[in-house]
């Protein structure tokens, strides 16, 4: 079986922030139950033991996700990997990561990170200006905090991405804010679009239009090539893997790839769901705490899940550029808004730059 990815979510819906545009505020609050609190040791446990039952001896990945998942405790993360470690005997290659706005960390954490080889996503939106959607529970501007996190990984050594919630004002000022994160030292980036309400229609300055995204794309994808070219590059995960696709490979990150593959979300209660974006009662798979991951796997509502990501727009399949775009990528992004315009606009005008990445 191919690698095993599972997102666990240790804190529920927990959070010590008030973004503005928390889509997983809003995923939670479409169940019965918005918040399963923290996720226990017996818990943590089952979701262990089925994984790498279920791997068996394919490698793991575990993504720790929110809410703000550091909220868990740092004793959460030491009981979780020292029990992988006790219980792995078909010696499955185990990969940790963390998304976490880092206001909450200190050496601690930073050092257990380093010990663990864990990778860090550290969420920040720019400038001091262009974070200000990312509030504390007091409505203050979380940036300050945010570097002094990047600044305390960088002295334990710890890897870490930047990772940016794309408002249509973050991508008005994108130059400003891709040059901000070059100044820092930043160089591992990724654009995530801000997403709408599930079936809302809003319109305000967080939600890009179609224009906007258009002219983040190209401008951006110019700096990230000219700096590749001066031999000064910097990282953009959607940008890698479509250069890697240009150059015939197979994106890794999820949504690129033009459809839904096998991923599992652990909530706090250990309830199992297909995808970070739908985690609500209508997708739910299972508990870990009685039933397995191969189970839930090939369980009907499982395989549907993927099947309805399968289907292909009609006005995609004859168009030229479907090899790169894959009908708009994600299932939840093209359910928010059709970026189709978007994508003709830049691939049209940025095609020839992959050029310079093709060495050959």
């Amino acid at each position: 079986m191919p690698p095993l990815s599972i997102m666990v979510k240790p804190a529920s819906s927990n959070c010590n922030l008030r973004c503005e545009y928390c889509f997983y505020s809003d995923v939670a609050s479409k169940r019965e139950f918005p918040n399963f609190g923290i996720m226990s040791e017996d818990t943590a446990q089952n979701l262990i033991s089925s994984a790498l039952e279920f791997a068996d001896g394919e490698s793991i990945s575990f993504a720790f996700q929110g809410g703000e998942p550091v909220l868990a405790g740092l004793d959460y993360f030491k009981d979780f990997t020292a029990f992988v470690k006790e219980n792995n005997p078909k010696n499955s290659k185990i990969f940790y990561s963390l998304q976490t706005n880092g206001t909450l960390l200190n050496d601690e954490f930073a050092n257990f990170f380093k010990e663990n080889e864990f990778l860090i996503g550290l969420s920040l939106d720019g400038d001091f200006e262009n974070n200000s959607f990312r509030k504390d529970a007091n409505g203050q501007n979380s940036y300050y905090k945010i570097i002094k996190a990047a600044d305390l990984l960088e002295k334990y050594g710890v890897e870490f991405n930047i990772l940016t919630v794309l408002t249509g004002r973050c991508a008005d000022n994108c130059e400003k804010i891709y040059r901000h994160f070059r100044s820092k030292g930043y160089k591992y980036l990724q654009f995530i679009p801000c997403l709408r309400p599930f079936e809302s229609e809003e319109e305000s300055e967080l939600y890009m239009t179609a224009e906007q995204y258009a002219n983040f794309l190209i401008r951006t994808f110019n700096l990230y090539a000219k700096d590749f070219v001066r031999g000064n590059y910097v990282s953009i995960r959607q940008f890698d893997n479509l250069v890697r696709m240009y150059l015939g490979e197979n994106p890794e990150q999820c949504g690129m790839c033009g459809h839904c593959t096998h991923q599992f979300v652990a909530e706090g209660n250990g309830n199992i769901y297909p995808c970070d974006f739908y985690c609500t009662d209508k997708y739910l798979l299972g508990n870990i705490c009685d039933t397995s991951l191969e189970k839930m796997a090939n369980s009907e509502k499982a395989k549907d899940f993927i099947r309805e990501s399968l289907q292909i727009p009609d006005k995609c399949k004859q168009c030229r550029f479907f090899a790169l775009c894959r009908a708009g990528g994600c299932k939840r992004q093209r359910a928010d808004r059709d970026y189709c315009e978007s994508y003709q606009k830049f691939f049209s005008s940025c095609l020839p730059l992959f050029r310079v990445f093709d060495k050959g």
